[in-house]
């Protein structure tokens, strides 16, 4: 005997449309398949949000302090790459905090990479001069090590979001 059938009880059906009698038509509860999915703990996603949210209001903190107060040159440029690929990696856990590390990871590193490539056409520059805080977000001029740390810091952050994940802790019991 079937399984659906075991676990299911035999209820009449409003609308039989197999031919099937209305009294041997098995009904199937969504309990009888609760064992598929495992369970989540009911307050991972605000916590999970909540966190990324302060985290990210760190990033920028940071990112603010080393524009403004640091001196010009290539470890503040690097830094803020850095920490610009954070706070994108940060934005998209925010926004979508049931989406699995890998993900999250993939479409921060895309963003980052879409701002330098968009850096290509001269747009962020021309903006920049009229309106100097859009520089922050876009940036003004494409530098290819801007790329390989936006993708190192993505790839960073999504093993360390993946190995600290409650769902990692429980599989790896």
């Amino acid at each position: 005997m079937s399984r659906v059938r075991a676990a299911s009880r035999l209820l009449p059906s409003a609308f039989p449309c197999d031919g099937q009698s209305a009294a041997l038509r098995p009904v199937v509860r969504p309990t009888d398949y609760a064992h598929a999915v495992p369970p989540r703990p009911a307050r991972e996603r605000p916590r999970r949000r909540l966190v990324a949210l302060v985290l990210l209001l760190c990033a920028i903190a940071a990112g603010l302090g080393i524009h403004y107060a640091a001196p010009a040159g290539t470890l503040s440029d690097m830094s803020g790459d850095i920490l610009y690929a954070v706070a994108a990696y940060l934005a998209v856990v925010i926004l979508a905090p049931r989406l699995p590390p890998l993900v999250v990871g993939t479409i921060a590193a895309g963003w980052c990479v879409l701002i330098e490539l968009f850096q290509l056409t001269g747009i962020p520059l021309q903006l920049g001069t009229a309106f100097p805080p859009s520089m922050l977000v876009l940036g003004t001029v494409f530098d290819a090590r801007d790329i390989a740390l936006y993708l190192a810091t993505a790839a960073l952050l999504t093993a360390v979001d993946a190995v600290s994940s409650p769902r990692f802790a429980a599989s790896s019991r």
